[in-house]
């Protein structure tokens, strides 16, 4: 008796799911941080009911999703390899999370608050990997897209829902949901050449990590100038994937052999 089959997901459902996992986050935080009058992540209680709460929610939300679809294989691990010099993508992020993190602003905080603020930017980084590069890939190969388009849906989906920060941000929400599809793409290549949901979901957390390090928790206000590193991420990558967009895919084995025979 082989293993039970998976369930499948249509787009309403997983429509439905993002709902929630969203009212978990916005409508969830905004109450926690009402409730504990700590509306900025600027001390470790902030942290703890504006993020670390309502994003674990989110996560553990997730997480009983996956398991309930059956879907742990597929969304933890990815069976579509690409070419090896994609794991520049990941390998630009790690330079630009250790420029970006403001290490000053961090030297003026406790441990407490550091390893808490940690914690909340890995549940940012494993919720929202799970949800869009897992569940949401998932659905989209499982109602058959080329990867191209499971790609473009993936990300433009994942820029998309990040609109509801207007509830909190306003129009400045727009642009932000713009450069969030690209991360999301960025984020996509390097579960395929990872080969799992795990190396992005960690460089994800931690991205998101120095972005806030070097913005949110300034207690003066100044400008940290490591804060333009995360923003060099998309122009560098953007013009590399641009120029490289052809060649992210797997060789035919025919081309392959070709070109081991020629040395090209």
């Amino acid at each position: 008796m082989g293993p039970p089959a998976r369930r499948r997901l249509g787009y309403a459902g997983f429509a439905g799911i993002v709902v929630v996992y969203l009212a978990i986050i916005q409508l969830g935080g905004l109450a926690i941080a009402r409730l504990a009058d700590e509306s900025e992540p600027v001390t470790t209680a902030g942290v703890v009911f504006g993020m670390v709460i309502p994003l674990g929610a989110a996560l553990l939300f997730t997480i009983i999703v996956v398991v309930a679809l059956g879907w742990q294989k597929p969304v933890l691990r990815d069976d579509r390899p690409v070419r090896r010099w994609v794991w520049v993508v990941p390998a630009v992020f790690v330079v630009a999370i250790l420029v970006g993190i403001d290490y000053g602003s961090l030297a003026q905080k406790d441990l407490l608050f550091i390893l808490t603020l940690l914690i909340a930017t890995q549940f940012v980084g494993w919720g929202e990997e799970a949800m869009f590069r897992g569940v949401g890939v998932t659905t989209l190969r499982d109602h058959g897209l080329a990867e191209g388009k499971v790609a473009l849906w993936s990300s433009v989906v994942f820029g998309a829902v990040h609109l509801t920060n207007a509830m909190t941000h306003g129009v400045s929400a727009i642009p932000q949901a713009i450069a969030v599809s690209l991360a999301g793409y960025f984020f996509y290549l390097i579960r395929r050449v990872s080969g799992g949901n795990v190396l992005n979901s960690v460089i994800h957390g931690l991205f998101d990590f120095s972005i806030t390090t070097g913005t949110v928790i300034l207690d003066d206000q100044k400008t940290y100038v490591g804060a333009i590193a995360p923003i060099l991420v998309y122009v560098v990558l953007g013009i590399v994937l641009f120029l490289a967009r052809h060649h992210i895919e797997p060789m035919e084995p025919h081309r392959a052999q070709e070109d081991a025979t020629t040395g090209g």
